[in-house]
């Protein structure tokens, strides 16, 4: 990479439909900050988009693991991540950093003969502030998505990356990515889709967002079977043309140099 400061999609699935078939893979973002690496949301395959990436990325060099939320397409492949960073156990190390609801209760995530392989598991909590190393991120208010889920903003240097991971629209929502430069966010549908179970964002909610927090750029991920079937790089091109701020579509493996 031409900057040491980078980000890597190791995958761009959004719905249970695209994730299940493998329309876009789902293995979450691979995060390269502030001499860091660490893994974002490793989602179903995470652990085989490492080894397919190019150049591979060997997860026994992780150092942290950062989950969102708990649902299935965000956390799948922490476990195998953990038992690769840490060797097995023979390597003790890494940081674990987790909502509340991935580490206990009835639907938590993480294996328990796992945890003790770890140097340190901390329990995120909303609009908080979180350090590993010279990497420091903040939370953000807790989102509408159904169990404990936080974005999460990181600061580079002078520039702060967020990433507006799965949510329904409130009306506080922009506001707790104000000053984002760049702005990851997470758009599954194409359309409004008026359900209380659903509980993710679509085109209309982007655009009030970027109207409010005027990132640098924008880019789009977490797509769904309507948002490919309208193509994300032409949506991106469209709402670039609309609000005159960079708009741009990931795709699986694309790197974001910061």
């Amino acid at each position: 990479m031409a900057s040491d400061n980078y980000i890597k999609f190791m995958g761009t699935a959004g719905s249970r439909w695209v994730v299940a078939r493998q329309l876009r893979a789902s293995g979450g973002v691979y995060l390269h900050l502030c001499g860091k690496r660490v893994y974002l949301d490793p989602g179903p395959g995470a652990i085989v988009r490492c080894a397919q990436a190019d150049p591979p990325i060997d997860p026994s060099y992780l150092d942290g693991i950062i989950l969102t939320h708990s649902h299935i397409d965000h956390c799948s492949d922490v476990n195998i991540l953990i038992d690769s960073m840490t060797g097995g156990g023979y390597n003790k190390g890494g940081t674990l950093f987790a909502p509340r609801a991935c580490l206990e209760g009835e639907d938590r995530v993480v294996l328990s003969y796992l945890r003790p392989f770890l140097d340190e598991i901390v329990t995120i909590e909303p609009s908080h502030a979180y350090r590993l190393g010279d990497l420091v991120f903040t939370t953000s208010i807790p989102h509408q998505h159904g169990t404990d889920t936080f974005g999460v903003t990181l600061n580079i240097g002078e520039t702060k990356l967020s990433f507006l991971v799965d949510t329904r629209y409130f009306p506080e929502l922009p506001a707790a990515y104000a000053g984002s430069d760049v702005l990851v966010i997470y758009v599954t549908f194409l359309d409004p889709v008026p359900h209380p179970r659903i509980m993710h964002l679509c085109v209309d909610d982007v655009k009030e967002i970027v109207r409010s927090v005027r990132p640098r750029k924008a880019v789009l991920t977490h797509f769904g079977v309507s948002m490919l079937e309208a193509g994300p790089a032409h949506v991106a091109r469209s709402l670039t043309d609309e609000l005159g701020v960079e708009v741009v579509a990931a795709e699986d493996g694309m790197s974001l140099s910061l």
